[in-house]
């Protein structure tokens, strides 16, 4: 009987449960599923399996609170880390040096045990800071750069696409473009590559509109939070199963998403999100696009702020 597909997500909070949904309805493998809180993985893991019977898929479940039910994965997706938390009295929010250290110190670990365990494994990070966890997930794990990514290019693009769909009353699936650079309000939106079904946005919107779709975009995360009061977890979710399923069926998509350049648009041991293939073995080459000026700005800027962040880094 041939061997299933394993994942393990670690982290059973909204964005891990919600990935370990996608990836079963998808069929995509057996799921473990780990966190540190007690019940929560194992409660989650055994909900999801008793939706089987209605769905239709026989993926088997598991939760835990160690990291021996992961050993042999083919894929970890890494969601574990703090957000950003306001101080009720002061108002003020934890600060990025604050935020980066605690979170390196959480990967840090959660990166050892998985790859002690799965020496072979594929990894996505969704962590944040994210395109700084990356390093830390590629230093302790000690894998090639081609097995450790960063899940953001392909949020940031959905959003993208959504937007422009909603402006011109368009189905999603005509929009097609790429967000590049860092995960966060530098990102890089790529106006000049954006079509809908050959046509190029810039015939169809106005550049004022366009730049508003942009901000937006940048800003999708923050508006997400301003309605619910927390983070979003459905297009996140979606958004890494969609590089899992790149991964565990070899797809060879075309996807945006933070790797390890090596010279690549002129930047050097650097993670940034840029258009790669993604196949069985993670990373299979990184496509450079021709981009004009104002792009080539642009994610520079994005580019300082990623190593910003990464030199609060002890490596």
């Amino acid at each position: 009987m041939p061997r299933r597909n394993k994942i393990t997500i670690v982290g059973a909070g909204n964005v891990g449960a919600t990935a370990a949904h996608w990836a079963v309805q998808k069929n995509l493998g057996d799921v473990v599923l780990v966190d540190i809180k007690e019940g929560l993985p194992q409660g989650k893991s055994l909900d999801l399996a008793e939706a089987g019977p209605v769905m239709g898929f026989d993926s088997k479940l598991v939760g835990a609170n160690d990291y021996d039910a992961t050993a042999d994965s083919d894929v970890v997706v890494i969601t574990a880390g703090v957000p950003r938390k306001k101080d009720p009295v002061t108002g003020k929010f934890t600060s990025r040096d604050e935020l980066v250290e605690t979170n390196r110190k959480i990967v840090s670990s959660v990166t050892k045990e998985i790859a002690s365990r799965s020496p072979n494994a594929v990894l996505i990070c969704v962590s944040n800071p994210l395109d700084a966890m990356c390093h830390v997930m590629l230093q302790e794990s000690g894998f090639p750069r081609e097995r450790v990514l960063g899940m953001a290019g392909v949020l940031d693009t959905a959003r993208y696409k959504t937007f422009i769909a909603m402006e011109l009353g368009v189905s999603v699936q005509d929009v097609h473009g790429m967000v590049l650079g860092g995960h966060g309000d530098t990102m890089v939106p790529l106006p000049s590559h954006t079509s809908i079904s050959g046509i190029p946005l810039t015939e169809l919107l106005s550049q004022e509109k366009i730049d508003s779709i942009i901000a937006r975009t940048r800003k999708g995360g923050g508006e997400i939070v301003g309605l619910l009061g927390y983070s979003g977890y459905c297009a996140p979710s979606a958004s890494v199963v969609a590089m899992v399923e790149s991964i565990v069926l070899d797809r060879k998509r075309v996807l945006p998403v933070a790797c390890l350049c090596k010279g690549e648009y002129g930047y050097d041991n650097l993670f940034l999100g840029v258009p790669t293939v993604i196949g069985a073995g993670g990373m299979d080459k990184i496509i450079e696009m021709k981009l004009g000026d104002k792009e080539k700005a642009m994610l520079e800027v994005s580019a300082n702020a990623v190593r910003d962040v990464v030199k609060l880094l002890p490596y």
